[in-house]
């Protein structure tokens, strides 16, 4: 009888993933696992389907410094369109929400300095922490009610990029644990307004950058 099973690779190091918008982490690795066939392999922090940008994949030996990506500071690019909640917090949610206020530059900017620094964040609903061993989103989905502790994160710098009438684009650098999605929650709040994440780039976790980031073509 013919073993079929591939030849598996001992290959070690990093790649730089660009990964596209509209496929999950593991799908995505799912990809480079295939097109190389490697002994080992992990992914250093996990990107929604509906973000795209930097994936760090880790193979061989470099499994082993994972925890180092998933806990270096991360620099993301996004879009908060106004005048909607979502139950997710994205453009993938039901709208629990709406509202006709829609804030000024300047407004946007004098409300930045609060959500800069050491503070504390109350995650999404719809996110992967664990609610009495079970994952939060998996409760949500299920319709139950879902109270998250506020956790302390770090934001190092959030900035306003670009706007309209009805949306704003920001780029924020950030530490390990922060929800971007809780970001604009918190903003729109702050504005007097509703709001969600329509947009999101990881534009760099640690060293590895937008810039130099591989695409998935490739595999």
């Amino acid at each position: 009888m013919s073993n079929n099973k591939r030849q598996k690779f001992k290959l070690d190091g990093w790649i730089n993933l660009n990964k596209p918008k509209g496929i999950g982490s593991t799908p995505a690795l799912g990809a480079v696992k295939r097109a190389l066939n490697p002994m080992k392999a992990g992914h250093g922090g996990t990107l929604d389907p509906l973000a795209s940008g930097v994936l760090p994949i880790a193979l061989g030996e470099a499994t082993k410094t994972v925890a180092y990506a998933m806990d270096a500071d991360k620099a993301y690019e996004f879009e908060i369109t106004w005048g909607e909640n979502r139950d997710t917090q994205d453009a993938e949610g039901k709208v629990t929400g709406t509202s006709d206020a829609r804030p000024t530059k300047e407004q946007i900017i004098a409300a930045l300095p609060a959500l800069i620094g050491r503070i504390d964040q109350i995650p999404p609903k719809y996110s992967a922490i664990k609610v009495d061993g079970e994952r939060a989103y998996d409760l949500a989905r299920a319709g139950e009610d879902v109270e998250l502790k506020s956790r302390p994160v770090t934001i190092h710098d959030l900035v306003l990029l670009d706007q309209t009438r009805d949306s704003a684009r920001f780029s924020v650098h950030c530490g390990k644990g922060t929800y971007i999605r809780s970001i604009a929650r918190d903003l729109a709040q702050a504005l007097g307004t509703a709001g969600f994440v329509s947009e999101l780039i990881r534009t760099r976790v640690g060293p590895f950058t937008l810039e130099s980031a591989i695409s998935l073509d490739l595999f």
